[in-house]
This record gives C-alpha cells, structure tokens and sequence, in this order.
C-alpha cells in the first residue's frame, strides 16, 4: 500500500514522503496513529495544501522534544524495589516503572518512551536508560536501583 507520512517515522522516511509499505503496517498501525494516510490523488493534493502548517507543527514538536531532552539529559532517577541479600531484585523494574517516576517528577514521558538496551533491570544499582523523546532526540539517563529487604 502506498501512503503519505504525515510525520518523521523511523527506518521509513520524512514528513511528505510517499512510500510503499505492507498493507496491515499501514491499516494497524500508521494511519490510525496519525502518522500515515492512504496516497490517492485526492490525500495527495489535500496535503500539498497542508504542507506548511504539518511543517510547522514537526519543528514546534521537535523544539518542545528539543528542550525537555536538554532537561532531561544526565539525570538520575532513584526507584526503590524488594530485593535478596546478593541484590537482585524479586521481580525487576520495567520501562513503565521508570516512565511513571518520571511523571512525578514532571517529565511527560510514556513507557513506549523508554528503551531499556538489557532488558528488565533485574539486580540493584546504576543502569543507563535511553529516553526517546522524538526521532531525532534520544536522550540518556542513569536509573539508580535500590535494593530494600523483606
């Protein structure tokens, strides 16, 4: 299926690109996240038309990605989880975790955000942590795992 980005998406192409992708990417995923539309003469057009203003909102949505990463960047986070003796914890912390301690601190971040390059963090102390803000700004933290006794 062909179709119009209507935003950067990665590993596929820029705003206004028209590519050809599988037709359950397209209809699952792109188009009814907003970031795709079916490429028909009547899209293309409608787009053409819309252009400067998407334009405009990308580089809005970059800048606000932009200065919340400069923010963001090289800060700690301290999560507290029930581990054993040798520090490894019973269970593990989880993208969703570390996403929702950065809410209370006031970063609006969800946990499709967070890229954990391990996996789970599964034993006490320091592990760094990607945060994707945008395409184009990935953003590192450390998150400090303590370990609390039961």
């Amino acid at each position: 299926m062909q179709i119009i980005l209507l935003d950067k998406v990665l590993n596929l192409g820029n705003l206004g690109d028209i590519v050809k992708v599988k037709d359950g990417y397209a209809r699952n995923f792109l188009i009814p996240t907003g970031r795709a539309r079916r490429a028909t003469e009547k899209a293309k057009q409608e787009f053409e038309a819309k252009r400067v203003e998407l334009e405009k909102a990308a580089a809005a949505k970059l800048g606000a990605s932009q200065v919340m990463g400069e923010k963001l960047a090289g800060s700690t986070i301290k999560l507290t989880q029930k581990a054993g003796v040798d520090g490894r914890l019973f269970g593990s912390v989880t993208n969703a975790d570390i996403a929702e301690e950065l809410s209370k601190q006031g970063y609006k971040v969800t946990k499709a955000q967070i890229r954990l390059p391990n996996g789970m963090i599964k034993t006490t102390g320091d592990n760094t942590v990607s945060v994707a803000l945008h395409t184009d700004v990935v953003v590192e933290i450390t998150v400090a795992v303590y370990g609390e006794t039961a």
